[in-house]
């Protein structure tokens, strides 16, 4: 493990009309001491031309042997990982340029272990939607089971605290089953830096528009198969976890449209 260093987790699968953006905005970060590890998905697309162009060294790419989905790819970028703080960066969202630089101070000032930030979505053109996205100052356990406040793109935690984390293979809400290894390792919060500092790209195939169903199987199985819930605390569970989504949604999620 290397002091001060930030390994940047980032699966990639298709994603080569905006992946190099993505990439960009590590580069640009006025942080400088991270490393970026690209786990890509077996790609259909020229997503290796394009990372291929990138030449800076802190860059390491790997690739599947075969189509493994997004768990197992982030599981193969953190078992890479050698950085003391680690955060995730999926290869089509963005970060500002001060991201890590304010969330590392946040921290260390703190001597906290596990951190969020605010941030805004964008579409697939990246050109703002005007929808900023805030959560609670402090999410425990108990807040964390109610919903998944602590968006992906922000979360930074550190390794010398929580050290390896590996989840299960489902292929919806791996990014949620990670902060509930988290919490399971440690009676821990996640705290919010209120600073706008990443983008979050809405995409047509995004899941966030799967129809209620899907979405009610996939956060089932995040409870029942990936938590190791009993089948009747798993569906209280989603049943819950999904009422408190509408309730974020009207607190948190701020539209100036």
């Amino acid at each position: 493990m290397v002091d001060g260093l930030v390994s940047v987790i980032m699966p990639s699968w298709n994603t080569s009309n905006f992946i190099a953006e993505s990439i960009q905005s590590v580069i640009d970060q006025t942080y400088e001491n991270w490393e970026l590890i690209i786990v890509d998905d077996c790609s259909t697309d020229n997503t290796d031309e394009v990372v291929a162009k990138f030449t800076d060294k802190r860059i390491r790419y790997f690739k599947n042997e075969k189509n493994s989905g997004a768990a197992l790819s982030r599981n193969r970028a953190l078992r890479e990982a050698r950085g003391e703080w680690i955060a995730f960066l999926d290869s089509d969202d963005l970060w500002n340029p001060d991201k890590l630089e304010h969330q590392i101070n946040f921290m260390k000032e703190h001597g906290y272990t596990l951190s969020y930030t605010e941030y805004e979505k964008i579409d697939e053109k990246s050109k703002p939607l005007r929808i900023y996205v805030s959560g609670p100052e402090k999410v425990n356990k108990h807040k964390m089971y109610n919903y998944d406040y602590v968006g992906q793109l922000t979360m930074m935690y550190s390794a010398k605290k929580f050290g390896l984390i590996q989840i299960k293979d489902i292929k919806k809400n791996n990014d949620y089953a990670i902060r509930l290894q988290l919490y399971k390792k440690s009676n821990t919060c996640a705290y919010l830096l209120k600073e706008n500092l990443a983008k979050y790209r809405v995409r047509k195939v995004s899941i966030s528009h799967d129809k209620f169903r899907r979405k009610f199987k996939s956060h089932y199985d995040l409870f029942h198969m990936c938590d190791e819930k009993p089948a009747i605390i798993a569906a209280w569970y989603t049943c819950w976890n999904m009422f408190h989504g509408v309730l974020k949604k009207k607190k948190y999620e701020i539209s100036n449209k």
